[in-house]
């Protein structure tokens, strides 16, 4: 199996969940906190391509980095927005597992299994 990264924030209750189902299976894989370490444009970008999402689907629309800004969001193209969600990580949904040429976001936690077939 290809290596399996998960971006998270620690703190995280769904990211905590999906670490211990990859624990509990028995899964090598690599964590990555993308408030320690950014995520380039390059690479969320790249992560978006293979959920086949837009920034705008991966928008934590329930946090309150998000409530803040919503109108001035609203109004931004999908490139704005993704370089709004690089300067703000609190707009990310988390966790995203990436597994090769394949990413998810996990939400709910269980939903890792489809990643994991």
């Amino acid at each position: 199996m290809n290596k399996i990264t998960v971006y998270e924030k620690p703190t995280c209750t769904t990211c905590r969940k999906v670490s211990k189902i990859l624990t509990e299976a028995g899964i090598d894989f690599e964590k990555v906190n993308y408030y320690i370490e950014p995520f380039s444009k390059k690479k969320l970008t790249e992560l978006l391509k293979k959920m086949n999402m837009k920034p705008s689907e991966l928008l934590r629309k329930n946090d309150e980095a998000y409530k803040k800004m919503k109108n001035k969001i609203e109004k931004l193209s999908e490139d704005e927005i993704l370089n709004l969600m690089i300067e703000n990580p609190d707009l990310v949904q988390r966790p995203i597992i990436e597994v090769g040429n394949k990413a998810i976001l996990a939400r709910p936690p269980e939903k890792i299994n489809e990643i994991l077939r």
